[in-house]
């Protein structure tokens, strides 16, 4: 890929992540949500426990299932609800404006993965000012990048949980994110074109005449969550294999 075309493609995956974190249920308070729902499996002692530490310290591995695929049904329906994704025109990703099916459906992506990632033991991603920095931009994209089955992005975010915890919070090494963030941004761009879109949905269903567009964004959206689900549960095993060799 040229170099010309490398920062398009950052370019355009900065732009569709801005202009979906302004929608209204974008971003998630790691309070917020973790008090509404573990509120139906803990005890006020337990909540706290879980607010300044992890939920993981007082759910169970089915419980934090349920919770997971509960978020996951939620935005799914949400997101097909909403979608009209094969109707977006040729070459917008050469204009100056993100169609507002693709900032709806990586609106939602966006929500559910913060959701998902609280749930599994993650800090905030904003601080104390509720803002999101760029390292948090750039955390949320290696996300994205795992969601959409990028090898490059669930070896990255394997290296940075391990420097991710309570006390650490999200002061992840600047070099680590540096060194993936950037080809994983430029990747997800590339992918977000109309012929790249299209490519990856035609691997589930044929575009051939004016197939359902709720249909198309489902076996997308789905995969995606899916992806992300089982990332967090091979890390989860991998908390518990180190909790284990610790005692």
């Amino acid at each position: 890929m040229s170099e010309e075309n490398k920062g398009k493609s950052l370019t355009l995956w900065n732009r569709v992540l801005s202009t979906s974190l302004n929608l209204p249920f974008v971003k998630v308070d790691r309070e917020e949500f973790l008090t509404k729902e573990l509120s139906k499996f803990c005890t006020p002692m337990e909540m706290m426990v879980a607010l300044d530490d992890t939920p993981l310290k007082v759910l169970n591995k089915k419980e934090i299932d349920k919770l997971a695929n509960q978020c996951i049904s939620y935005h799914l329906t949400m997101v097909c609800g909403t979608s009209a994704l094969m109707g977006l025109p040729g070459g917008w990703w050469m204009a100056g404006t993100i169609p507002t099916d693709l900032t709806q459906f990586y609106g939602h992506i966006l929500a559910l993965m913060q959701k998902l990632i609280y749930l599994y033991g993650w800090p905030a991603l904003t601080n104390v000012n509720k803002q999101l920095d760029d390292g948090s931009l750039q955390i949320m994209t290696l996300f994205v990048g795992a969601m959409m089955g990028n090898k490059m992005a669930v070896e990255a975010l394997t290296k940075v949980v391990g420097q991710v915890s309570k006390n650490a919070g999200l002061k992840v090494s600047e070099g680590i994110l540096a060194q993936y963030a950037i080809k994983i941004a430029q990747w997800i761009g590339i992918n977000m074109t109309k012929e790249g879109f299209a490519k990856g949905v035609g691997k589930v269903l044929p575009l051939v005449g004016a197939p359902i567009s709720a249909t198309i964004t489902y076996y997308t959206f789905r995969p995606m969550a899916r992806r992300l689900k089982a990332h967090l549960d091979d890390l989860y095993e991998m908390r518990q294999l180190r909790e284990s060799a610790k005692d």
